[in-house]
């Protein structure tokens, strides 16, 4: 498809202002508060696999209200504490099958792999998370679930999840705490600049055409869904608009990437339909972190670099370990 928005001299000073409500920072901190205060011990169990030449573990885990999610660890066979990679699934994903995904684990990192409350049945082997909350009348997908208050938002209790997980691994002891990255795709993206604005301990954010940045302007003009979800609901409840961004303010990725201090390597596809390459380059025009870069794909669109990406990445990264 063509380029779907501005030029690439554009984006590269494209620094617009994005709503920040004044209570953002308080709004976290009670809710990560909350979810903290009701964890209980996470549990870690073998799992039966064909994979011989790593450890392979399903992980329950503590997230928004304590309620248990899950993950897989995949991980080195080694008596040292190594380096950490938590990743986050794109949306309507899920965690899979065990062994799915090696290529962190492969490479020498503890790979934690965060299911997704709620989704996995749109696309890869299915997830293994419920997400036990109810909401208003809503359109189908997940945008627009509780979207009426930041309190009932379904990204609520997601990113707290994600915070959650970020505690979890730094507590395992074949983990080396000072050193756990984050990162995923699209929404996994998304998550990623949610979990490395919230959480200090974040050694750094690798964010891939990260989905959930710069609401009103995804809104109102990117092509494709899951943003229309939020348009046809707008479309419906047309007296909800300033109700609506002003909860979806309290999620948006341009003001997690202000409170990013980790090093922080991005991406964009600048034929991208989903995620549009403006609203990337809002969070990234707008990152904290001092160490920030982004590789930029002129010619892919939501895909992005894929794996040429994540041989991007295992470098960056260990010229910063």
């Amino acid at each position: 498809m063509p380029l779907t928005d501005l030029s690439l001299t554009e984006l590269n000073t494209y620094l617009p202002e994005v709503a920040e409500p004044a209570d953002f920072d308080a709004f976290w901190r009670r809710t990560l508060d909350e979810a903290r205060a009701a964890a209980t011990e996470p549990t870690l169990a073998p799992v039966d696999s064909p994979i011989t030449q790593l450890v392979v573990e399903d992980l329950t885990f503590s997230g928004f209200g304590g309620e248990p999610i899950r993950a897989w660890v995949t991980r080195p066979r080694s008596d040292q504490p190594l380096p950490a990679i938590v990743e986050y699934i794109g949306y309507n994903g899920g965690r899979g099958i065990p062994g799915e995904r090696l290529q962190w684990a492969a490479a020498g990192y503890v790979h934690v792999l965060m299911d997704t409350r709620g989704q996995g049945s749109g696309w890869g082997s299915g997830g293994d998370t419920p997400d036990p909350h109810g909401s208003e009348g809503s359109v189908p997908g997940f945008m627009t679930r509780g979207i009426r208050h930041p309190d009932t938002y379904y990204y609520r209790r997601l990113f707290t999840d994600a915070v959650r997980l970020i505690d979890t691994t730094a507590s395992l002891p074949f983990v080396d705490a000072s050193r756990i990255s984050v990162t995923g795709g699209s929404q996994g993206g998304g998550i990623t600049l949610a979990a490395a604005g919230l959480h200090p301990g974040v050694f750094a954010a690798m964010p891939d055409v990260p989905f959930l940045c710069h609401f009103r302007r995804s809104v109102d003009l990117t092509p494709d869904h899951p943003f229309r979800e939020v348009e046809r609901y707008l479309a419906v409840h047309r007296t909800e608009v300033a109700q609506v961004f002003d909860t979806l303010s309290y999620f948006d990725g341009v003001n997690f990437a202000r409170r990013i201090g980790a090093p922080a390597l991005f991406s964009v596809g600048l034929m991208d339909g989903i995620v549009l390459p403006s609203s990337v380059f809002a969070a990234f025009n707008h990152c904290g972190s001092a160490d920030k870069a982004i590789e930029v794909y002129e010619f892919n669109g939501h895909e992005g670099g894929q794996s040429e990406q994540w041989l991007r990445q295992t470098r960056w990264l260990a010229e910063r370990l």
